[in-house]
């Protein structure tokens, strides 16, 4: 038996296999959890305008609606992973799931924008706890020769539900409230429960420290905290002072982390190579797709006159695209490793992006946006599973939670700062969200450092990555 885990409840082995009852129980959980996640991020951007409109919110109030979210996500998602691994990745995970459901209620109910970024910042924390738990719970459940397929499918059923919830929430907006955006995560919640309760079996790292990370903790909050209040608030007289704290705090915490003997990041993991590319790609590729998240959605509703429900729908080639291909994708990358598709998925997405900029008034879906769509579609599906795969793959079983967390971490900060900084940068702020010919050209400089941010991923990849498959690059 694996020493990272506990037997599978009621089978005494240690692992499930792909397509078995359990293992399907197994990846369902895993799934409907990150998908909800996901689907919430998906669907706030589609109901900003309305929330703005609803609450009276200027352009800095909706990136806080985004990255109070993201905030306490980013911060605390390596605290998730190391409490799976130390407590029970089942037990943390449903945790997260409750006070995920607990906090969509809250941001249901909000009044003022403060209120609603206050929640988001709630949300955020059960989002810590089972994002990383979710697919922890796949590597330490599945054998080790089925995990890459059963990652292509939890990355491409995910990818599909959070490619779902721009229309199917765009239209729950346009014919209810954006408060149903997050009424609808309640019941999803209690379901996820009752399943995992049944059928996940629990795991954990026997080995974990006893120890606990608090100074690392506090310091990875401050450090996010300051530098995204100066990115946003930028014309506050605040924003030097904080930003200060933050990168002073981003220093404390690095020195932390090599000296602590229970650190919340392992810095060790990033001696692997493939380790290190591979977050450093996270970084950019993801915080491309969330500023283009953010923009694109603004863009088809202030600009081109789109509805929202019309602006959800626009994005339905990425449900098809990554339903089709993710799961092959991960397959394919078991066999050939993942320097190709990380390498040609973020240029693909780069080319997509370039081919959005000119999307404005007056523009074609068939001919303008679809396009550019499909382009970048093809090229998220290529990157996913081959990121996770080999993230998960470059570090030991016993840190799988706490690789988890460090990807995703990596990748919600990537999103965090680039929504926090791209606004300004462009020249966007105040009500300028309502204001078509003013939004207009701040997107399209957006659109193109978006672009430009994933041709430098995919080049990070072409270049720091081992081009051998796994079985003979070693680690």
């Amino acid at each position: 038996m694996s020493p990272t885990r506990t037997a599978c409840q009621g089978t005494g082995e240690p692992f499930v296999r792909a397509g078995t009852a359990a293992g399907r129980w197994v990846l369902l959980a895993a799934v409907l959890a990150s998908g909800m996640a996901f689907l919430d991020g998906s669907v706030v951007n589609v109901a900003l305008p309305r929330i703005g409109d609803d609450l009276g919110a200027d352009v800095a109030e909706l990136q806080w609606v985004v990255n109070a979210y993201l905030l306490t996500l980013a911060s605390l998602i390596l605290v998730g992973g190391g409490l799976g691994d130390r407590y029970g990745r089942r037990r943390v995970f449903l945790v997260g799931i409750a006070w995920f459901g607990v906090a969509s209620l809250l941001c249901a109910a909000a009044q003022t924008a403060d209120q609603l970024v206050l929640a988001r910042l709630v949300q955020g924390i059960g989002g810590a706890l089972l994002t990383p738990g979710s697919l922890a719970i796949i590597q330490g459940s599945f054998r080790p020769q089925d995990r890459g397929k059963a990652i292509g499918q939890w990355a491409g059923l995910g990818g599909v539900a959070a490619a779902v919830g721009p229309p199917l929430g765009g239209w729950v907006i346009e014919v209810a409230s954006w408060r149903w955006i997050f009424l609808a995560n309640v019941p999803l919640a209690l379901a996820i429960i009752v399943i995992g309760l049944r059928h996940v079996p629990e795991s954990l790292d026997p080995d974990a420290p006893r120890g606990y990370d608090v100074a690392g903790s506090v310091l990875g909050v401050l450090a996010l905290g300051g530098v995204t209040y100066a990115l946003i608030e930028v014309s506050s007289p605040f924003a030097v002072p904080f930003g200060v704290v933050g990168v002073l705090a981003l220093v404390a915490f690095l020195l932390v982390e090599a000296r602590s003997p229970h650190p919340l990041m392992p810095l060790h993991l990033f001696r692997s190579r493939t380790f290190s590319v591979a977050n450093a790609m996270t970084v950019l590729v993801y915080g491309a797709l969330g500023a283009m998240s953010f923009f694109l959605v603004l863009q088809l509703q202030v600009v081109v006159g789109y509805a929202p429900w019309q602006a959800g729908l626009a994005t339905l080639p990425m449900t098809l695209v990554m339903l089709a291909g993710s799961s092959r994708s991960g397959a394919l990358a078991a066999r050939i490793g993942p320097w190709l598709q990380m390498s040609v998925g973020p240029a693909l997405c780069g080319v997509g992006a370039f081919l959005l900029v000119p999307v404005g008034v007056g523009s074609s879906y068939w001919l303008d946006v679809l396009p550019g769509l499909t382009v970048f579609s093809v090229g998220l599906t290529s990157l996913v599973a081959p990121l996770t795969t080999s993230v998960m793959a470059a570090a030991p079983d016993r840190f799988s939670g706490v690789a988890s967390g460090i990807n995703n971490a990596v990748a919600r900060t990537g999103s965090l700062l680039a929504v926090a900084a791209l606004p300004a940068l462009v020249g966007l702020a105040g009500a300028d969200y309502a204001r078509p010919d003013v939004f207009d050209a701040g997107y399209e400089r957006a659109l193109t450092i978006c672009g430009v941010l994933l041709l430098v991923g995919g080049a990070v990849s072409f270049v720091g990555l081992p081009r051998r498959p796994p079985s003979a690059a070693g680690r």
